[in-house]
């Protein structure tokens, strides 16, 4: 248990440190900082002001748990550094829902479960962190709170959430259907209208699908193009729009 206390410090640390000189030297949160729940709370005028004071108000505190000895004031400083910042959120999910909090970054998500589940971790390392003692910190467990606390912050999205669900589309590969399966001609329409081959041909189309049949695991539709008739050959299996081919055959002309 002592060793857990003694981490908690450290924890509160990286991450005040860090949400503090954001707001101290970032331009960003400066500049879009009228457009947070803080301008709702304290004016316009005086939303920058107020950012660089609580900003300053984290790096301090910050610092005092960063430097051992560790005593209970500086626990308590940061538990009610933690409690003001849920009072915070809660002000903002009434006062102003469209807004966000201008916690850790610049980005126009309202308040949400992830902003007070953060306050909520920061909150219970500072009371976790009041009979810290003499005792050496427990790294693994330093990273891991930290770990969590970036993966709660709405903020960092950008930087590593949306690119997982990119790179897990890419393995899944949602539209490619295997083999055994019929392909529905919805799952065909949807990759043909994405196609270089379709955008080439679609200003001579002039009739909606005509005909359809599947061979040697390509699709073929057919389309009217005028006095022409347009053949797409599209993939049964995957998902890539450049494997589309069209062309376009002149009708025979009448005996």
């Amino acid at each position: 248990m002592q060793g857990i206390a003694a981490s908690q410090p450290y924890v509160l640390a990286l991450f005040l440190g860090w949400a503090g000189l954001l707001k101290l030297f970032s331009r960003r949160m400066r500049a879009q900082a009228g457009q947070t729940a803080l301008a709702r709370l304290v004016g316009q005028a005086r939303a920058i002001p107020a950012l660089a004071a609580v900003g300053l108000v984290e790096v301090a505190v910050a610092v005092t748990l960063a430097l051992p000895p560790h005593s209970p004031a500086e626990g308590a400083a940061a538990a009610v550094l933690a409690a003001g910042f849920l009072a915070y959120l809660t002000y903002a999910r009434l006062a102003a829902p469209t807004s966000s909090c201008g916690c850790l970054g610049t980005h126009s998500r309202p308040v949400d479960r992830r902003g007070f589940g953060r306050a909520g971790l920061l909150l219970a390392a500072a009371l976790l962190s009041l009979p810290a003692g003499p005792h050496p910190p427990i790294a693994a467990l330093v990273v891991a709170e930290i770990a969590i606390l970036l993966v709660l912050s709405a903020e960092l999205d950008t930087y590593w959430l949306t690119p997982l669900r990119r790179l897990l589309v890419q393995l899944r590969r949602p539209l490619a259907v295997p083999p055994s399966r019929e392909v529905p001609l919805e799952t065909s329409l949807r990759l043909l209208y994405r196609s270089p081959a379709y955008c080439s041909a679609s200003a001579y189309l002039s009739s909606d699908v005509r005909e359809t049949w599947d061979e040697d695991g390509t699709r073929f539709i057919v389309y009217g193009a005028g006095a022409r008739t347009a053949v797409f050959a599209i993939p049964l299996t995957g998902d890539d729009p450049g494997a589309v081919r069209v062309a376009l055959v002149e009708e025979p002309a009448p005996a």
